[in-house]
C-alpha cells in the first residue's frame, strides 16, 4: 500500500537523501552498456537487478546511519514509448518493465526502512526527448496522454509518488502533473536548467514554475532543479521570491560543463564531492525549503555523504 501523503517529502520536511547519477556511474565508472542511456532494461535480468542492488545499498545505508528518509527511484527515466520503442520495446513490454521496477524497489526499500528511516518508491518519468534540449515540444495535453501509460503502470504497480525528471518546458510537465492527478499518483516535477540558470527552452526557473502551478492548481508536492551544476542557478534561486518556496529538492550535477559539454564528453567529470556539499549549504540559505538531497550526472555515493553532511550541519537540517 502506498505511503500515506503526510510520510512523503515535502518543502520545509524532513530530510530525504536520494541517489546519485545512476545512469553515468553504470556507464563510465562500471563499463556497462545502456544503450540509449536506458537502465529500466536491467530490471529483466537477476544479474541487472544484482547490479542495481549493488548501486542502491551504500545510499540507503547512509540514508540509515543518518536517521533520515530516503527517496528510492525507480530506475524508468528512459521507460516510454519513444525511447522504449527505440530499444525494441512494446507498449506491453515497456508496462511490464515499469512494474516490475517497482516491485523491485519495493523488495529493497523493505529490508532498509526503520522508523526513523522512511523510504520512499518514487516512480521516475523522464522526458520524451533527450532532457538536454526540448526537441518536438507537447502540449499539456499531448503531454498528458503521452506519458499517461507509464505513470499509470508506476501507480498501478505501488509507487508512492512519481517525479517528472530533467523537464525542458512546462508544457511536458504540465501534462505529467495532470497525468499523474488522474491516476491518484503524489507527484513532483524537477527541471533542469542550462549555464544561466533557464530551461533549455528559454523560459525562466521562476515563470516554469509559476506556469505549472497556475495551470495545475498547484498540483506538484513540490519542484525540484536536476542535472545542472549548483553554479548555474545559484543566482536564480537568490531572489527570495515566492516560487522559490515551492523548490523541495536539488539533485544537481558533479560538474560545471554545459550539457553541451557533458554530451560530448567521453570521460566523468566528478567533480569535488566536498565542494560540492558546501555548495548545497550555500543554497540552503536561498532555498529555505530544499529537504529533498541528491545528485545527477557524475554524482557518486561520495557527493551523496560529503552533501548529506554538510546540510545537515546548517540550523535547519
Amino acid at each position: 500500500m502506498p505511503l500515506a501523503p503526510q510520510n512523503l517529502p515535502r518543502p520545509g520536511g524532513p530530510v530525504f537523501l536520494a541517489d546519485g547519477g545512476l545512469e553515468t556511474t553504470l556507464v563510465f565508472l562500471e563499463g556497462i552498456e545502456l544503450p540509449c542511456f536506458a537502465a529500466f532494461p536491467l530490471v529483466l535480468s537477476d544479474e541487472g537487478l544484482q547490479r542495481l542492488e549493488r548501486y542502491f545499498v551504500p545510499y540507503l545505508r547512509t540514508a540509515v546511519e543518518r536517521k533520515v528518509g530516503f527517496v528510492l527511484d525507480t530506475p524508468t527515466w528512459r521507460a516510454n514509448a519513444d525511447w522504449g520503442g527505440k530499444l525494441g520495446f512494446s507498449p506491453r513490454a515497456i508496462a511490464d518493465a515499469n512494474r516490475r521496477s517497482v516491485a523491485w524497489a519495493a523488495g529493497l526499500g523493505a529490508a532498509f526502512a526503520t522508523p526513523d528511516t522512511t523510504i520512499v518508491i518514487n516512480g521516475v518519468v523522464g522526458p520524451r526527448g533527450d532532457g538536454y534540449q526540448p526537441g518536438i515540444r507537447m502540449s499539456g495535453d499531448e503531454a498528458r496522454h503521452y506519458h499517461a501509460p507509464q505513470i499509470e503502470a508506476l501507480r498501478e504497480a505501488g509507487a508512492d509518488m512519481v517525479t517528472a525528471v530533467t523537464m525542458t518546458y512546462p508544457d511536458e510537465a504540465i501534462g505529467i502533473v495532470r497525468a499523474a492527478s488522474a491516476a491518484g499518483a503524489p507527484v513532483a516535477v524537477s527541471f533542469t536548467v542550462e549555464t544561466d540558470g533557464k530551461l533549455p527552452s528559454g523560459d525562466t526557473l521562476g515563470a516554469a514554475i509559476e506556469r505549472v502551478d497556475r495551470e495545475t492548481a498547484g498540483g506538484p508536492l513540490y519542484y525540484m532543479i536536476n542535472c545542472a551544476h549548483p553554479s548555474h542557478f545559484e543566482a536564480a534561486v537568490a531572489t527570495g521570491e515566492p516560487w522559490t518556496a515551492r523548490i523541495g529538492g536539488v539533485r544537481a550535477n558533479a560538474s560545471a560543463k554545459s550539457h553541451a559539454e557533458l554530451d560530448e564528453a567521453q570521460t566523468l567529470d566528478a567533480g569535488d564531492p566536498v565542494d560540492l556539499g558546501e555548495r548545497y549549504l550555500g543554497l540552503c540559505r536561498h532555498l529555505t525549503k530544499m529537504s529533498v538531497l541528491g545528485g545527477c550526472c557524475g554524482t557518486d555515493h561520495r557527493h551523496i555523504v560529503a552533501i548529506c553532511d554538510a546540510v545537515l550541519r546548517h540550523p535547519g537540517g
